[in-house]
């Protein structure tokens, strides 16, 4: 039986991961759901999950007050605010998700502003399997009315909206949250490979620590994969979290903070892209370790 969509319409702009996740879960939350995405595969599927898929970014900002945005590159919303302020539509809002420089971002704001558009600088905390599940924390900045007014929005597919105070201050937390995301990936994946070497069963490896001191929600999320040994189910691409870690090194030199953790994960990520593992998801760093361990699973 189909759900009532009577709680208002929202955008969603790019539908991978994360965005498809947030458009399938505000049409089951009650939402009318308008889309874009550049992947057809992408658009075939949301439209499945009872999205209204259109031809372009400006299609979806003229059906919908509220426009999402989570996107790959600083270019691709770069096209998109210049298509919103092109078609000289009445004053929306612009969550932009993702995770880029808070200088693209500030660009973007400005285009938007001078159109009479408002943009929240709106990272999400969590993976694409937390954004299934609707587990995603999101760190909003920007007009504090206007965050209190996404608030609904925003929990129909996330468990909690931080308001963390002007503009900007949302990507610089988001960049504090994955420093400790890529620490704690490739931390979950050097005590796997440890244990394993040592000849413990993987799957008594992450039940035992997931009941000690040393988990985390990281280990929780990864480590399951890194037992098995698969990473086809894909919550993060290595690819894509090669350009987080761009970001956050840049902004760490910026401002001229020391992050020595952060840099000696760097070539354990960079050993997973040049080892053909980048479509795969950043739980594969696991592989990059066996290999260097000479670790040999033995056969179920």
């Amino acid at each position: 039986m189909a759900v009532r969509r009577t709680r208002g319409t929202v955008g969603v702009i790019g539908l991978g991961i994360m965005g498809g996740a947030f458009g399938k879960n505000l049409v089951a939350a009650g939402w009318r759901v308008v889309g874009f995405d550049t992947n057809p595969a992408r658009r075939r599927e949301a439209k499945r999950a009872g999205v209204e898929v259109v031809h372009g970014a400006a299609e979806v900002a003229a059906a919908a007050p509220i426009i999402l945005t989570s996107l790959p590159k600083p270019q691709a919303l770069a096209d998109t605010v210049q298509k919103m302020a092109a078609a000289k539509l009445k004053s929306k809002v612009l969550v932009e998700m993702s995770t880029f420089s808070i200088s693209d971002k500030e660009k973007a704001a400005r285009v938007l502003r001078k159109a009479g558009h408002v943009m929240i600088d709106c990272p999400v905390s969590g993976t694409g399997s937390q954004a299934k599940n609707r587990d995603l924390v999101f760190y909003a900045s920007g007009d504090a009315r206007t965050i209190a007014r996404l608030r609904t929005v925003l929990t129909a597919f996330g468990r909690h909206v931080f308001n963390v105070g002007p503009f900007g201050n949302g990507s610089r937390m988001k960049y504090v949250a994955n420093l400790l995301v890529a620490i704690n990936n490739v931390a979950a994946a050097e005590a796997m490979v440890m244990g394993m070497k040592a000849g413990l069963d993987p799957r008594m490896i992450v039940d035992l620590i997931k009941a000690g001191a040393g988990n985390s929600r990281v280990f929780e999320l990864r480590a399951p994969m890194m037992a098995k040994g698969r990473y086809d189910d894909v919550t993060m691409k290595i690819s894509v979290w090669d350009k987080d870690m761009r970001v956050i090194s840049d902004h760490a030199r910026k401002i001229r903070v020391p992050t020595p953790l952060f840099n000696a994960t760097k070539g354990i990520y960079l050993k997973a892209m040049k080892s053909g593992l980048g479509g795969r998801d950043t739980a594969a760093v696991c592989a990059v370790l066996e290999k260097m361990a000479k670790v040999k699973r033995r056969k179920r």
